[in-house]
């Protein structure tokens, strides 16, 4: 069974965290939710304390075991890009089990990538990985995480370091003799997504990379019931970028469960968001 903290009682709400980082990605928003949510948030194969993998396998299955076996029941699915995926898999194969999807920084399926910027960082990533070069492999990586218009000098020390040290503990945990077995994407999900039979409410941070903010928006255009929210000041984790700003958003998902119609999430926002307090959340002059 994957790695999880189960929190709180009342409605279901599970948190999926990006790729190469854990559970505690979440830790701004599980106190919080928890006081009137069960909230379940976990590890997916590969990170944090779940298993390293050795076979084939899918998170989507992953997922889908663990919260039966929890007897979640219909929960909403709140995830960051590799998360954002495995949830709205999880919609597509388990709809029994998910009420709504709040995804951030990914669509559904594999990403097609075309930003010049982005490839060539993937292209030094996986230079970093070949050449067994850790620091170098987390720096990118950050690089990944925080948008093509800041320096990782600029950004408040108090969000960069704990995904660096989520990163650093996935590469010490999973990756001490080379890369682990990579997991097996969803067949066809992107062309699944207008299936999609729950609201989807996509959230862009407004200094993401470009390709994260297009999959997230494309994914909202596709499902029947999808909309879009921007977080100014805040790149691909916004959850950690703009605590305040992410937990009210999640908290208007959540009330809109209870028996209020879901049109208005079709409308495409901004919302506003505080400055954090510390290095700068802007671009650089």
């Amino acid at each position: 069974m994957l790695h999880h903290l189960d929190h709180g009682h009342g409605p279901p709400v599970v948190l999926l965290h990006a790729g190469a980082l854990d559970h505690r990605l979440w830790t701004p928003q599980v106190a919080e939710l928890a006081r009137s949510r069960r909230v379940v948030a976990l590890d997916l194969r590969g990170h944090g304390w779940s298993p390293t993998p050795d076979v084939p396998f899918r998170h989507v299955d992953d997922v889908v075991a663990l919260l039966r076996a929890l007897d979640t029941g219909p929960a909403t699915l709140v995830g960051i890009s590799l998360g954002a995926r495995t949830a709205v898999d999880v919609a597509l194969e388990a709809p029994e089990l998910v009420d709504r999807l709040v995804v951030s920084g990914a669509g559904a399926g594999e990403p097609d990538f075309r930003d010049p910027g982005i490839l060539d960082l993937f292209t030094r990533w996986a230079r970093a990985e070949q050449e067994r070069d850790p620091d170098a492999w987390v720096e990118i990586f950050l690089r990944l995480g925080f948008g093509p218009d800041r320096a990782l000098a600029d950004i408040d020390p108090a969000v960069v370091d704990p995904v660096r040290e989520m990163a650093r503990t996935t590469l010490r945990r999973h990756v001490p003799d080379g890369p682990p077995v990579p997991p097996t994407p969803v067949a066809d999900a992107r062309e699944q997504a207008s299936a999609l039979a729950v609201p989807v409410l996509a959230v862009v941070g407004e200094l993401d990379w470009p390709d994260h903010r297009r999959l997230a928006r494309e994914l909202a255009a596709e499902a029947p019931d999808g909309g879009v929210v921007a977080i100014p000041g805040a790149a691909h984790y916004p959850n950690l970028e703009q605590p305040e700003a992410f937990i009210a958003l999640l908290r208007e998902q959540l009330a809109a469960l209870i028996g209020a119609p879901t049109a208005h999430v079709r409308e495409t926002r901004r919302i506003q968001s505080r400055p954090r307090i510390g290095r700068t959340t802007g671009t650089k002059p």
